[in-house]
């Protein structure tokens, strides 16, 4: 099998996974998956799929931002996957377990972008400019690779294990917000399952969305009015399974809370 081959196998392999729900091997060493850019590619051809049976692009997730993350997968950066419309769900909601494999769930700030970013290189300043406000959010993680047993290529090639994300209700203006110093606590059934601060994420949320702000100028791409971005992990993910009420509060963004269905 050559590597144009391997891609496209890989691709169909983790889409059918998604689609039966049966979670498959690692896909970087069943298809011998080597380099950032053909994890990309993987990916790519489902999100060309995806688009084609209809669904729509509302925006990025970045994911492994984490350090808590990163060493629960045993990774060391980050990397982004795309958000599709039928993947939002708002605050309160019920979320549809039977679309999961092996869900797991992480209290994040979500920044919603204000006017398109397609400088090339943007500065921090243009970048700022770009974003509208902050929400608090809940992205219901999922890998289709067994047992979680993901390399970075696995990550980046399965949508940085995308699944379904749940935004609050009350846009806060990013200019009244101390970022960095926001506590989370999450609980899960009553019970507080994972805490953490908005340092965790790659030092500062507005970082980790310069971050993604830049690769996608580099990737010939750019941020677009109207997308939701997922700027990572607050602490550490934890499994869910039907029937679990989560709950996270994040300091001054408010409450956010599903119900797994």
């Amino acid at each position: 099998m050559n590597a144009t081959e391997a891609i496209q196998d890989a691709s169909l392999t983790l889409r059918e996974a998604r689609a039966t729900r049966v979670p498959v091997s690692p896909v970087s060493v069943s298809h011998q998956l080597e380099g950032l850019e053909v994890a990309y590619q993987v990916a790519e051809l489902n999100t060309l799929a995806r688009l084609e049976s209809g669904r729509s692009i509302v925006g990025k997730k970045i994911g492994l931002t984490s350090t808590a993350v990163q060493q629960q997968l045993g990774v060391d950066q980050p990397d982004f996957g795309v958000l599709f419309d039928d993947m939002e769900f708002l605050d309160g909601a019920e979320i549809p377990s039977a679309r999961l494999i092996q869900p797991k769930i992480e209290a994040e700030v979500a920044f919603v972008v204000g006017r398109d970013l397609s400088t090339q290189s943007p500065t921090y300043a243009e970048f700022l400019n770009c974003l509208a406000y902050a929400l608090p959010a809940l992205e219901i993680v999922d890998s289709a690779i067994a047992d979680w047993k993901i390399s970075l290529f696995d990550s980046v090639a399965d949508n940085a294990s995308s699944g379904l994300y749940v935004l609050g209700d009350q846009p806060v203006p990013i200019g009244a917000l101390a970022l960095a110093d926001l506590g989370m606590a999450m609980t899960r059934q009553g019970e507080t399952v994972s805490v953490g601060a908005g340092s965790a994420c790659l030092g500062h949320p507005l970082r980790a969305t310069y971050w993604l702000a830049r690769l996608m100028s580099e990737r010939g791409q750019g941020l677009r009015a109207g997308e939701v971005i997922l700027s990572g992990a607050l602490g550490p993910m934890v499994p869910v399974k039907a029937g679990d009420l989560i709950q996270a509060r994040i300091a001054a963004l408010g409450n956010v809370n599903c119900r797994m269905g």
